[in-house]
């Protein structure tokens, strides 16, 4: 991402934050880290980390994601960000994150005029010398689409692959529809003809089916295909976008297989990563 379009992005998540709607009135502190703080004219995703509080309202809707196996962040990084892609949040991690010796600079804390915050960004200049920060947690089995995966997510692959819990790898997915009539009512039945969580889903389904996996014992992004299906007869969950990324754990320990299909646009490429528990044969 050009330095210019970051820019452009923070100053409209400033913009959303003046105007204080919930939940966005619970965050307290946003701070900046990463490739765009050291100036770089060419940054991969914007780094943020928020500090918020909570209240009832709060507590209530991401105890009700969370359980139902969704990320409970969904809603603040989508009231912080917009329609904006490129840019990743780590929530109440600050001190984590200094203690790992990254540097955080802070942007906004609630109670300062929102014009101190923009004074903040635009007393961070760009350096052409700076070039962009060299990622973390990344190992050759995902190096090539590290710019692609937030943070937490190659902490995750990371302690997976290193503890040898499981092996991971990077699949390009094609755009195809799954031959299984079944899977195309399915799809029909959840998302119109050209959503992109459509395109994603129909492309894993049918690399999965290429590669000899029945489609009946998958569950794609929360779905069976058969109602009556049970967690055991699950042999493959996908997901698209993260949504259900904080499950991966409790399906890769119960044997089963995950393929995370990463975000994408109507046009961009599809790339997902296929995630196999070691102790599955």
């Amino acid at each position: 991402m050009k330095r210019e379009r970051a820019t452009a992005v923070l100053l409209e998540m400033l913009d959303r934050l003046e105007e204080g709607a919930w939940p966005l009135n619970l965050v307290e502190e946003i701070h900046l880290f990463g490739s765009y703080i050291r100036g770089a004219l060419e940054v991969g995703d914007v780094d943020i980390a928020v500090q918020h509080a909570s209240d009832e309202r709060w507590r209530r809707e991401s105890l009700a994601a969370m359980f139902s196996g969704r990320d409970g962040y969904v809603g603040v990084r989508q009231a912080l960000r917009g329609r904006r892609r490129g840019v990743s949040f780590q929530f109440q991690d600050c001190t984590a994150l200094e203690g790992e010796g990254f540097e955080l600079l802070l942007l906004w804390r609630r109670g300062e005029p929102m014009t101190l915050a923009r004074q903040r960004l635009a007393e961070v200049t760009p350096d052409p010398a700076a070039g962009r920060a060299p990622r973390d947690h990344v190992l050759p089995a995902y190096e090539a689409i590290a710019d692609l995966l937030p943070r937490p997510v190659r902490i995750e692959l990371h302690r997976l692959c290193t503890t040898g819990a499981a092996k991971v790898s990077v699949v390009t997915l094609p755009d195809a529809q799954p031959l299984s009539v079944a899977a195309a009512a399915h799809l029909d039945g959840r998302w119109t003809s050209h959503s992109s969580l459509r395109r994603a889903a129909a492309a894993a389904l049918a690399y999965l089916e290429n590669t000899g996996q029945g489609l009946g014992h998958v569950e794609l992004h929360g779905r069976c295909f058969d109602g009556s299906a049970t967690d055991r007869a699950v042999e493959c969950f996908v997901d698209l976008g993260w949504r259900y990324w904080r499950c991966v754990t409790d399906y890769l320990d119960d044997g089963q297989a995950w393929l995370e299909v990463l975000p994408a646009t109507a046009r961009q490429p599809l790339h997902a990563l296929r995630i196999t528990p070691a102790s599955r044969r």
